[in-house]
């Protein structure tokens, strides 16, 4: 069983999330968090085996949410979630120590996928920002 944190300022969003997730079997969301303090918070006291944080939040944003959990719980993966497709998210979410980053437009699609990758200790990407990634680094 993995189990999940979830942490996205929007409770429409959580309980999505977590709906879909309830469908897959063998992933268990274990808490929910809905600003990037309590997301480290919650992190720091059950060790997940994911984290799947939005990037925009209230208090304390995903990124620096993600590089604390990441500081603190060695063994947790973090998937960034975001609405934007930015190189300067991206980047800053992968420097922080993000494994992944799946856009919420692609969530259904994408994310158990996602999270038994990642867990795996691969890496994930949506397939439009494994696009923008791929032509970044043609361009350099």
């Amino acid at each position: 069983m993995i189990t999940i944190l979830l942490a996205d300022d929007h409770a429409y969003i959580r309980n999505g999330i977590q709906y879909l997730l309830e469908t897959t079997g063998d992933i268990q969301v274990v808490a929910t968090a809905s600003n990037g303090i309590e997301a480290v918070a919650k992190a720091r006291d059950l060790q997940p085996d994911v984290v799947i944080i939005d990037i925009s939040m209230p208090f304390m944003n995903g990124i620096e949410a993600t590089r604390q959990i990441c500081a603190s719980c060695p063994r947790t993966h973090v998937l960034a979630l975001s609405l934007y497709p930015d190189r300067e998210y991206i980047q800053s979410a992968l420097q922080a120590g993000a494994n992944g980053y799946v856009l919420k437009h692609q969530i259904s699609d994408d994310l158990p996928e996602a999270i038994h990758s990642i867990d795996q200790g691969k890496r994930y990407f949506s397939e439009q920002i494994a696009e923008m990634m791929s032509s970044f680094l043609n361009a350099e």
